[in-house]
């Protein structure tokens, strides 16, 4: 039980298989060292144990709030959901923002627990402080969207006022591996997969219906004196500064003309390090500006919603008339970000803004993440044009691909009438070819020999910041828990951005270092839950502020440092005794210096290559870990005190899990 302020200490632990709810305070001493979201819901992953099958019963599902979600905290409507990737079976942890994390919190709960495997499709109503398990047959089988205008209906509530809900769509009970999560909105828990481990569950939404009921600060003076400098700094900041800063008046995709023109922008499954260099090479009229946030705001925008307690609006809700199969197509979404632009335009080849735009809004529908659907297809495109697929009717799929169907033999570079095809046949597993796309970027380095051609990490495809220009990037990819990330650790903040100072991306001395800092520092905000955009104008003094502010504790700058430190090591803890050591902290071969596969960069970033080993090096020395694997006297020394422990101590070349 913990009574500090900011948590309910209301937990709700929901048996599907059993249908059965119980409620749950949360041990203080884990608040403390966890504080919340990402760091208390990875902790209830672990108590489950790194063992489980991800698509299994035995999983846990867990939807977590922190203790700062959902108050008066500038950008703290985010939600954690955190499970065992099905992606390669490492811990996860996805957020979105929008409304439903704050009216879930708002509704009485700390965190809902999701174990076991209804017999029939369900979805969780949530009020007043009560979880109830509702049919949901005739919602299995609907896209995101008519499930979410069926369900307005049914409950009597309204989406924006006091109605939100997560759900899945045909991805996600069709267990594709990268199937997610999506809220009322399209805010989606895109990565990691767990809308499959969802869909598994048989359970196809979460409902949450609430008033405004904001939790007051246990310490209302440190609380004001932290947000006002919150809000002061983001204010004066030339990237959230509201209707001015770059983040506000173009989103994410403010972004795509810079890593342009650095030639950081992977191109053709990272062949490319710029449409630019794409052109030159190959000719074609393929052109990033015409997918840019710049270009979007001139062109197609339509409304700039924005998320609980955000002044920032960094939505941008974008209209088309898309054709489509000859008919045209009016489309109006929110949001086209810049990772999904890019993975669905530039990395596969084209820059069609209309139908990148059709297929983000798809990818939504179909709840399948936009960042690895747009690598996969990609990546099949480049094993289209080596042949990988010729004999595609002789290799055995998985799960329902033995179908009547006969399924084309691959996808064609920039085909982007193909690939919104190919979005549905993933979505729904309809023929062989989509089958082993739906199971992902590892399943078919496995299936195919096509190691080569994958630009994943631990099963996870990498985000639009080449790691050839960007060795922050680099190393970061390699290390994170969840696979290959561009927001473990944020290293474009300092390498293209100057937050908190400026940093050559092409050096990659330091980097280590620097990676690790970002990463301690966005366990915090993803524990607190506070969206990472707030860390381009806030620090640690102000993350400080607010913390101890809503909680009442008193905690130092170092103290909370140290809890990001805690979770963070405590992932790679889960991932070590799932298997998981230094080897998987690689890149795609690509990428590297010295592979005989690498590519190197090209224009602006001519030659670079990423310094992999050096950087592990530095990185494992600043962690502490033993070639990727957290020794023991590192579990003591942070107070992890779950679990077997790894076998392994500062010093040791033994890299073995005790359990492995």
């Amino acid at each position: 039980m913990t009574d500090l302020g900011g948590y309910h200490d209301n937990v709700a632990r929901i048996d599907l298989s059993e249908g059965k709810v119980a409620y749950e305070g949360i041990d203080d001493e884990d608040a403390k060292k966890y504080i919340g979201a990402r760091g208390l819901g990875v902790k209830y992953v672990f108590d489950q144990g790194p063992d489980v099958d991800p698509l299994g019963p035995d999983n846990l599902l867990a939807f977590m709030n922190g203790p700062l979600t959902g108050t008066q905290v500038t950008m703290s409507g985010r939600i954690a959901i955190c499970t065992k990737s099905p992606l390669a079976g490492q811990v996860t942890d996805s957020h979105h923002g929008g409304w439903s994390g704050a009216r879930l919190k708002w509704a009485g709960f700390d965190g809902l627990l999701f174990e076991g495997q209804a017999d029939e499709p369900v979805y969780a109503y949530i009020e007043d402080g009560e979880v109830e398990l509702r049919d949901a047959s005739h919602l299995w089988g609907k896209g995101v969207h008519d499930t979410r205008d069926a369900i307005e209906e049914e409950i009597e509530g309204q989406y924006g006022k006091n109605l939100s809900m997560m759900a899945i769509g045909p991805g996600g009970e069709n267990e594709v591996r990268y199937a997610c999560i999506v809220n009322e909105d399209d805010r989606a828990s895109g990565r990691g997969g767990t809308g499959a481990v969802m869909g598994n569950k048989n359970l196809k939404a979460v409902v949450v219906k609430s008033s405004t009921e904001m939790q007051k600060p246990a310490d209302q003076e440190t609380f004001r004196e932290g947000h006002k400098q919150a809000m002061q700094l983001i204010q004066e900041s030339e990237v959230t500064a509201p209707n001015e800063g770059g983040l506000s008046m173009y989103g994410t995709n403010v972004l795509m003309n810079v890593t342009e023109e650095m030639d950081g922008l992977p191109v053709k499954n990272g062949q490319y390090t710029s449409t630019r260099s794409m052109r030159e090479s190959e000719g074609g009229d393929i052109d990033a500006e015409g997918v840019s946030g710049e270009y979007v705001r001139e062109n197609i925008l339509v409304d700039e919603p924005t998320c609980h307690s955000c002044p920032v609006a960094c939505k941008k809700e974008v209209e088309v008339q898309a054709m489509h199969k000859g008919d045209e197509m009016n489309v109006r979404m929110e949001s086209f970000e810049y990772e999904s632009a890019w993975a669905l335009g530039p990395n596969s080849g084209h820059t069609d803004l209309d139908d990148s735009v059709l297929m983000v809004d798809k990818c939504n529908n179909l709840g399948v993440d936009t960042i690895d659907a747009g690598n996969t297809m990609a990546m099949a495109m480049e094993m289209t044009e080596e042949g990988k697929f010729d004999d595609l009717g002789d290799v055995d799929g998985q799960g329902p691909s033995a179908r009547e169907t006969e399924s084309p033999a691959g996808i064609d570079w920039g085909d982007s009438e193909a690939m919104i095809e190919m979005l549905e046949r993933i979505a729904h597993r309809e023929d062989e070819l989509a089958d082993h796309l739906a199971n992902g970027p590892k399943h078919l380095e496995e299936e195919f020999d096509a190691q080569s051609n994958s630009l994943a990490v631990k099963g996870q495809t990498m985000a639009a910041y080449d790691p050839r220009a960007m060795k922050g990037m680099a190393i970061g990819y390699a290390t994170s828990n969840r696979g290959a990330c561009h927001l473990r650790g944020y290293t474009p903040a300092a390498e293209l951005l100057g937050i908190p100072e400026q940093v050559d991306p092409a050096e990659h001395v330091g980097k280590g270092e620097l990676c690790a800092t970002f990463q301690d520092l966005h366990a915090i905000s993803d524990s607190f839950d506070i969206c990472k955009f707030n860390a381009f104008a806030e620090g640690i003094e102000e993350y400080v502020l607010q913390y101890n502010g809503m909680t009442g504790l008193d905690v130092s700058e170092e103290g909370l440092i140290q809890a990001g430190r805690r979770i963070y090591t405590l992932e790679r803890y889960y991932n070590n005794l799932a298997g998981f050591d230094g080897e998987d902290d690689t890149l795609p071969n690509r990428f590297i210096e010295g592979h005989e596969e690498a590519i190197p960069a090209q224009g602006g970033s001519e030659g670079e290559l990423a310094e992999l080993d050096e950087m592990k090096e530095e990185y494992y020395e600043v962690r502490g870990w033993v070639d990727g694997v957290v020794p023991d006297d590192r579990l003591d020394e942070l107070g992890i005190e779950v679990g077997p422990g790894t076998g392994v101590t500062s010093g040791d070349d033994s890299q073995a899990p005790a359990d492995d």
